[in-house]
């Protein structure tokens, strides 16, 4: 059987570790797919860096356009990121009659839709499981082992550089500012974090989820996105006295009315599995109705991590490239013509439970005036700590648990209680959830 002959646009982290695991496990990697999978070119903006990374390997290196026009490649691998030229060259590369692998998780998250379509025209695969969590089958676990299962919903930690930035605050009691610098040194975050730390990574991922979980289309303009910039050590520390951790969540869940698409720190129990994912692991918890909750976790991100997740969808391409495109499982697992058109709800329609913490004076009836407050608004304490307040101070703060309520409830209940007298500071809202 003729070999696969690929093309790889970029030979940085995920191009350099698929180059490297294709080259040192090719004979293996020849054995599952039933035909050799063969490197004939590298597209690269600095070709004279690309060489010296291939260490004197002789495969010819091009610029970005010979690549994807190459008439040797049957398969380009797009391992630039962002969102231009990576479009560009993944269109003309579907023009020119080319399958496509990706790792590139915001370009799908924006884009993804005009790219499915340009290839549905072609016939052409485009595959990404390297787009989300890493080495962690997640894709493939939701488009084809799930597949009997209507999945209700989807929570996961799906981006590193926040959960080991959380994982250190709370083992070390340090402020946010002083672990976003040592994340840094240490290579976890950019030099300029901010799709990790507010949450914009892991709500390109989450999106990417859902649409092949529900079968809805891409929707990343319509999710709730917030990062980790705000918290405190103390509530880490709260939470932790009252048997939660921290973590950043991707959450996709279907409601009666919609769908849940949200990203934002949130509570977890502290038995939960998923809670005891540290450092810069990621992890993935899907409930569906007939295999119950089944959690993925393992590495999400990192050169060869990723390069394995590239790599089996290369093999799944040597696999399926003579088959009727109508045979091949779509790229969103729901067929283009049975994609729902429930909505994305607005963040005020989400229901959960909630953690508030208020800073009070330390007086009598203040504790009735919250409870009354919150009756009013349709909200149930589940759980509450007051705080001994420190010598010499009139003030001290009360943490609340609520039960699950809509969070327009929530909000209208904090302004309520910020327009006390004996309010003395902004309440911190977080959200909880239980992931039972």
């Amino acid at each position: 059987m003729k070999p696969l002959k690929i093309g790889i646009l970029g030979l940085g982290t995920v191009g350099g570790g698929t180059f490297d695991v294709l080259t040192r496990n090719g004979n293996e990697i020849s054995r599952r797919a039933g035909r050799d999978i063969q490197i004939v070119a590298v597209g690269a903006r600095n070709p004279e860096r690309a060489i010296k990374r291939m260490s004197g390997v002789a495969i010819p290196v091009m610029s970005l356009e010979q690549t994807v026009a190459s008439p040797d490649v049957d398969v380009i691998v797009e391992t630039l990121g962002g969102y231009e030229p990576a479009k560009s060259l993944i269109l003309k590369a579907i023009a020119n009659g080319k399958h496509v692998v990706t790792a590139n998780k915001a370009l799908l998250a924006m884009h993804g839709d005009e790219i499915f379509s340009a290839a549905r025209a072609k016939g052409m695969i485009v595959a990404f499981e390297a787009a989300v969590a890493g080495g962690i089958p997640i894709i493939k676990a939701l488009r084809e082992g799930l597949v009997a299962n209507r999945i209700e919903w989807i929570a996961g930690i799906i981006n590193g550089t926040t959960n080991f930035i959380l994982s250190e605050m709370r083992s070390k009691g340090l402020p946010f500012e002083t672990v976003l610098a040592d994340a840094q040194a240490k290579g976890y975050a950019e030099a300029d974090p901010t799709f990790d730390i507010e949450g914009i990574d892991a709500g390109h991922k989450v999106s990417i989820l859902a649409a092949i979980a529900f079968g809805i289309p891409l929707s990343f303009e319509k999710a709730h996105v917030e990062g980790i910039t705000k918290i405190q050590a103390q509530d880490i520390r709260y939470a932790e006295e009252m048997g939660y951790r921290i973590k950043l969540l991707g959450i996709a869940r279907r409601r009666e009315n919609g769908i849940e698409l949200r990203v934002h720190p949130t509570l977890i129990p502290a038995k939960r599995l998923i809670a005891n994912v540290e450092g810069v692991m990621n992890a993935v918890l899907v409930k569906g109705d007939a295999a119950g909750a089944t959690l993925y976790y393992g590495p999400g991100a990192g050169a060869t991590a990723t390069a394995s997740a590239v790599i089996a969808d290369l093999v799944d391409v040597a696999r399926l490239i003579d088959a009727d495109a109508s045979h091949r499982v779509p790229y969103l697992a729901f067929h283009h013509d049975r994609i729902g058109t429930e909505p994305v709800l607005a963040i005020d329609e989400v229901q959960t439970s909630y953690y508030l913490r208020l800073r009070v004076d330390d007086k009598p009836g203040v504790l009735a005036d919250i409870t009354r407050i919150l009756a009013d608004n349709h909200l149930s304490i589940d759980a509450l700590l007051q705080k001994e307040p420190d010598e010499g101070e009139a003030q001290t703060d009360i943490i609340l648990l609520t039960h699950e309520t809509v969070e327009k409830n929530v909000r209208r209940a904090i302004a309520a209680i910020e327009a006390l007298a004996t309010t003395r500071a902004k309440v911190v809202l977080l959200r909880l959830e239980n992931l039972a």
